[in-house]
């Protein structure tokens, strides 16, 4: 669906004006309801479902941000997103109104500000596989095994959780170094994970990612893109070290 569904544009996030994205009023549709300013059911591949959880005071902090020096306007015409059918419909009843405004999250411990941040990255979706339909399957929630075809190759999300399949050997210490560096010691990760995106986060954030990770129920999935891809009977696709499991 994601492939052939969509001739997909993406629209600027930059302050110019009317109509613009840039208005106070758009972003709170774009990010909470998944609406364009002209109206439109917008494209999941913008994760507005990842960023509904995104509190009214870190909102507002984006769009300031976006409205600094550091993001001068810019006026250029985009192509019109065009959907077959029948996506056109069938994206209509992916957005969803907000029921009020998002308090500020639960941050008291690590594990509750790494539970935040992961859902707002929008981590559970490229690391969970989907059935046919592209629902997320029950019971391997970020075990792995999402196939991300593209300009990158053909890759399976990893395993993050703490089974022996997944990152049971991390420690914090090198989870943040593979953030940071974008390689596992050796093993460079594929460009389609945002690891030069996320290596920006502070110390802070990294850890607390890391830490909800590790509360995470233990999913047995080997996932390993050195590995030839094989048949895998757990999430049902082929992927590297599929018939390991």
């Amino acid at each position: 669906m994601r492939r052939h569904c969509a001739h997909n544009v993406s629209a600027p996030l930059i302050q110019r004006p009317a109509p613009a994205i840039g208005q106070t009023i758009n972003f709170l549709v774009v990010f909470g309801k998944g609406v364009g300013y002209d109206g439109r059911a917008l494209f999941p591949f913008m994760p507005y479902l990842d960023f509904r959880a995104l509190s009214d005071e870190d909102l507002a902090s984006i769009i300031v941000y976006l409205r600094t020096p550091a993001m001068p306007p810019v006026r250029k015409q985009r192509p019109t997103t065009q959907l077959i059918f029948p996506v056109n419909y069938l994206i209509r009843s992916v957005t969803q109104p907000l029921e009020g405004p998002v308090p500020e999250p639960d941050v008291s411990t690590p594990e509750k500000r790494g539970k935040y941040l992961v859902t707002i990255l929008g981590c559970e979706a490229c690391h969970t596989p989907t059935d046919n339909h592209g629902q997320p399957l029950p019971g391997l929630e970020f075990g792995g095994g999402l196939i991300l075809d593209g300009p990158w190759g053909r890759v399976a999300g990893a395993n993050i959780t703490t089974d022996p399949s997944g990152i049971s050997d991390y420690d914090e210490a090198l989870f943040t170094q593979t953030i940071r560096t974008g390689a596992v010691k050796a093993r460079h990760l594929s460009q389609i994970m945002p690891w030069h995106t996320y290596r920006g986060m502070t110390d802070e954030d990294l850890a607390a990612i890391f830490a909800y990770l590790k509360t995470l129920n233990p999913v047995r999935h080997h996932v390993d893109n050195t590995e030839m891809p094989t048949y895998c009977k757990i999430c049902r696709r082929t992927h590297g070290g599929g018939n390991q499991n």
